[in-house]
């Protein structure tokens, strides 16, 4: 199992000298990719930015948006800033591409809440063909630069529930889920969802399977790694948010390592790992925990 990180962005102290510090520390370090959220609604600083600089910054990992809350936004755009992100990746981007989990991002932009699976569908046949070099509408153009990954990157539908993993077997190159504190329950029973969907649809290749979970190896990491969960969370209400934080418990070396161990025997290909502080000590004391194991 390939083991990877998302950068702190969603945290207020994330600031220019933890873009340089993280992409440095991860480029060097045991990690296949490095992967940053998008959200509207919150002090998070911008996915595009952040992944632009991570990908001057780096020359090796793979750079993952995760995700592109695709019905959102247009698909045109999309289509552009991701050939954009590919092109300045030297071809290291792979793409998670979902509906998201928050309404107010929805509400904030003026976007519709209904038919978001069929939207995303439309959207990912228009950013593949503007891929492809065709026009999206005729007369007005192509859309550029051109990818270096011939026909765009692999997209990761980010999904959990079984009509949207089923709908994203159509399409997606890998399931994208996310387990919160490293328990394989939930990742089980999406991977076995997603191998029985990718064969109804006939698909040659099996999906790429990708979970990840929360966690904190800084100083007070089991309170920081609650108060990061609950302030995360609490848009959803405060019950929810406490009842769910206080479930985290992957805040020490050996909880780590057995949450890795049993996401590898669930046959998942890629764990990303999302720190809860924008301490480095969270990727240095990683890299030695990884090298250890």
């Amino acid at each position: 199992m390939k083991i990877s990180i998302c950068l702190p962005y969603h945290e207020r102290g994330y600031t220019r000298a933890t873009t340089l510090d993280w992409c440095r520390a991860i480029d060097q370090g045991p990690f296949e990719s490095l992967g940053c959220g998008q959200r509207t609604t919150s002090y998070a600083q911008d996915m595009p930015v952040v992944l632009s600089a991570a990908a001057a910054l780096t020359e090796r990992v793979r750079i993952v948006p995760s995700l592109y809350v695709l019905p959102l936004q247009s698909a045109v755009a999309a289509a552009k800033q991701i050939s954009s992100l590919d092109v300045l990746s030297n071809g290291r981007l792979t793409v998670g591409v979902g509906i998201g989990g928050r309404d107010e991002d929805y509400k904030a932009v003026g976007a519709p809440l209904e038919r978001r699976l069929q939207r995303l569908d439309a959207g990912v046949a228009t950013m593949q063909a503007c891929w492809r070099g065709e026009e999206p509408v005729p007369g007005v153009g192509k859309i550029g630069p051109t990818p270096v990954q011939p026909g765009g990157p692999p997209l990761w539908a980010g999904a959990m529930r079984p009509k949207a993993i089923r709908r994203a077997a159509a399409w997606a190159d890998g399931l994208y889920g996310f387990c919160m504190n490293g328990d394989p329950t939930a990742t089980r029973e999406q991977n076995l969802l997603a191998n029985e969907a990718w064969a109804d649809a006939s698909r040659s290749q099996k999906p790429y399977l990708v979970t990840g979970f929360w966690y904190s190896l800084a100083d007070d990491a089991d309170r920081r790694l609650k108060q990061y969960v609950y302030d995360y969370l609490k848009i959803a209400g405060e019950p929810v948010a406490r009842m769910i934080a206080d479930m985290m418990g992957c805040s020490t070396p050996d909880v780590i390592l057995r949450a890795l161990d049993a996401l590898e025997a669930e046959a998942v290909d890629e764990c990303f790992l999302v720190p809860a502080t924008p301490d480095l000590t969270e990727i240095e004391r990683l890299i030695q925990l990884l090298a250890d194991r």
